[in-house]
């Protein structure tokens, strides 16, 4: 094997073992747990309070809304990290690129809030 490839069996046993230990507990919950079924047993629950009405009743587009903007933009901020890591060797031209990235977070920001995308009816 040549050097390359034996610097990730490391990160192959480590994929393996978890792997493992998942199927493992997964199986062995499967087998030996007790297997009783009773009508208050499946019953939905709820922190201790009894579930009321359907479960199936459709979220407003609001919350889907709001929850892909915050994954956008939380993702964006990641993009951060190796700027801020490398802010030195990067010089003035990183500084230009990181100022134009910031500029169009801004302006999809503004474009957000001037569309009133995060405010609740």
């Amino acid at each position: 094997m040549q050097t390359e490839q034996i610097n990730f069996i490391p990160i192959l046993m480590q994929l393996l073992l978890a792997v493992g230990f998942v199927a493992g507990i997964i199986f062995i919950s499967g087998k030996l747990g007790p297997k009783r079924n009773s009508a208050n047993k499946d019953k939905n629950f709820e922190c201790g309070i009894e579930s009321v009405g359907n479960a199936r009743i459709p979220f407003s587009v609001k919350y889907f809304l709001v929850a892909i903007l915050f994954v956008l933009f939380d993702v964006e901020v990641i993009f951060l990290y190796p700027w801020a890591i490398n802010f030195k060797e990067l010089g003035i031209e990183g500084m230009i690129k990181m100022i134009i990235f910031m500029l169009l977070l801004l302006v999809g920001f503004f474009y957000i809030i001037k569309k009133k995308a995060l405010e609740w009816e």
